[in-house]
C-alpha cells in the first residue's frame, strides 16, 4: 500500500482545522458576492446603452440637414441616442440604489 500526502479536497484531511476551512469558506462567499455584483445583468445592460448611447448622441450632434430631411426633420439618431442614454443611466442607477444582496449560507439549497 502507498502512503500518499492527504489532499486538501479530500474528506478526512488531518492537516486542517475547521478554522482553516472556516477561513476557506468565508472567502470563497466573499468571492461569490463579488462575481454576482460583478455580472450582475444591469451593470451590463446599463452599460452597453451608456455607450451607444454616447456614440448614437454624437452621430446626431453631427448629422447633416440632408440626414434630417430624410427623417422628415426629426433629428432620428439624437433623440434615439438621448434615449439609450437615459435608459443606461437609469440602469446603472438602479444598480446602485439596490444593490445584489450576497448570499447567505442559508440560500444555498445545493445539498
Amino acid at each position: 500500500m502507498s502512503t500518499t500526502p492527504d489532499h486538501p479536497d479530500r474528506p478526512g484531511n488531518s492537516g486542517r482545522t475547521e478554522h482553516d476551512v472556516q477561513r476557506e469558506v468565508t472567502e470563497l462567499q466573499g468571492e461569490s458576492a463579488t462575481a454576482a455584483r460583478l455580472f450582475d445583468i444591469r451593470r451590463i445592460i446599463g452599460g452597453l446603452f451608456v455607450v451607444y448611447g454616447i456614440i448614437v448622441t454624437i452621430a446626431g450632434i453631427a448629422a447633416s440637414d440632408a440626414d434630417i430631411d430624410k427623417a422628415e426633420g426629426v433629428n432620428i439618431n439624437l433623440w434615439t441616442g438621448l434615449g439609450m442614454l437615459a435608459l443606461g443611466l437609469f440602469f446603472l442607477a438602479w444598480l446602485w440604489l439596490r444593490p445584489v444582496a450576497p448570499p447567505t449560507p442559508a440560500d444555498d439549497t445545493t445539498e
